[in-house]
């Protein structure tokens, strides 16, 4: 039931009349696409390359349109807005909760909110991005700080900043342009509206992106993200929604970090990395990385720092897949997923070993499994240049 091929049958039986007057909201439905994580998998493996994750988002707009969204949809997906108007009441009442097994049992009721699980906390500010440079030695990049590395890693941009600035580019990071709608709130790709079907709402967030991108689509400037799930949204969900031929142009200018350290690197690009102290690595791929393959670059960038060994760990999903390992009625998945190969690599790795990941949620999973944190690529590069 809940292969991809089993997952297409039961669409096919809704669109064709099998599941009755209200398909989209029927039981039947619901349950085989209860475990789908949206990890992009079958695009690759599949070999009919079904996107599932994208026929995932159509059966949630579809479903809401005639169930309407519940408290915990509105929650997740709104995300972007909640943490740039209510960012220090949303902080203050997370850590109420993770301190508190009560609140968090009343979360769990009210919310479906797995009270088993922290959620992770909002730092104070968010990234605050720094001034443009006019020149650099290597051209000029784009950086594209999404809404997770804003508010609750905005490390991870701070050491991308370091290392790109290092490499020889003047970094421009990317803003709402002055005619936005809402041009104090930090540009969003739209993917949590996407992975709960709201999709009007991602397409508003897309079009935010797409006029700030458009003077760097005009350039051929780079653009640089750091979120996999993010970033790829970019070169991705963005064809399916309608915003016009520019989106073309965006796949071949938008790259993950390692990426496009990566391509540059083939031309003639040398960062003076030192040696890292600490034992073997291990390295969990996002699944949208590995979907896309973008795991090669992270392998070669890897190997750039002196002397650095290193595993990758050969697992599927981390199981925590943006808020799917949040939720009560998942949570036990979430954990077996985890289980399969991820966190027991973790726990193997000796104590002073870096884990890398690059993605919010897998490290977000790595540390409530493991008890480990884990670093983006960026984070381990800045600390390399010494």
């Amino acid at each position: 039931m809940h292969s991809t091929g089993a997952r297409v049958k039961a669409f096919k039986a809704a669109l064709n009349g099998e599941l009755g007057d209200e398909p989209f909201a029927h039981p039947d439905l619901a349950a085989a696409m209860d475990l789908c994580v949206s990890c992009k998998g079958c695009k690759k493996e599949c070999p009919s390359a079904v996107d599932m994750t994208l026929i995932k988002t159509e059966y949630l707009a579809q479903r809401n349109a005639r169930l309407g969204p519940s408290r915990r949809v509105r929650l997740f997906a709104g995300l972007p807005r909640w943490l740039h108007a209510r960012r220090s009441l949303l902080k203050r009442l997370v850590r109420l909760r993770n301190a508190s097994p009560w609140l968090a049992g009343v979360a769990e009721r009210w919310l479906g909110i797995s009270a088993r699980r922290p959620i992770p906390e909002i730092v104070a500010d968010g990234f605050t991005a720094p001034a443009s440079e006019a020149t650099g030695t290597r051209g000029k990049v784009m950086l594209f700080v999404d809404t997770f590395t804003h508010y609750y890693t905005p490390e991870v941009a701070e050491a991308a900043l370091k290392v790109l600035r290092a490499g020889g580019y003047a970094v421009e990071v990317l803003q709402p342009v002055a005619t936005d709608a809402e041009p104090t709130r930090p540009l969003c790709c739209g993917r949590t509206y996407l992975s709960q079907g709201l999709v009007d709402e991602a397409k508003v967030e897309a079009q935010r992106g797409m006029a700030a991108l458009g003077p760097a689509l005009a350039e051929g400037t780079p653009i640089v993200g750091l979120e996999p799930s993010c970033l790829l949204a970019l070169r991705d969900e963005f064809y399916s929604l309608s915003l016009g031929p520019a989106v073309g142009q965006l796949s071949k200018q938008a790259f993950l970090f390692e990426e496009f350290l990566m391509r540059e690197g083939n031309k003639g690009l040398k960062l003076d990395l030192k040696p890292i102290p600490g034992g073997r690595a291990v390295v969990h791929g996002h699944c949208h990385q590995k979907a896309f393959g973008a795991m090669k670059s992270v392998k070669k960038v890897l190997g750039w720092i002196p002397g650095f060994e290193f595993d990758i760990v050969d697992a599927s999903c981390c199981g925590m897949s943006g808020s799917f390992g949040l939720e009560a009625e998942h949570y036990e998945a979430s954990q077996a997923m985890g289980e399969l190969a991820l966190l027991p690599a973790v726990r193997a790795a000796a104590d002073d070993a870096p884990i890398i990941a690059d993605g919010f949620s897998c490290r977000h999973q790595i540390k409530d499994g493991a008890g480990r944190e884990a670093m983006h690529v960026a984070v381990l590069l800045a600390k390399a240049l010494g």
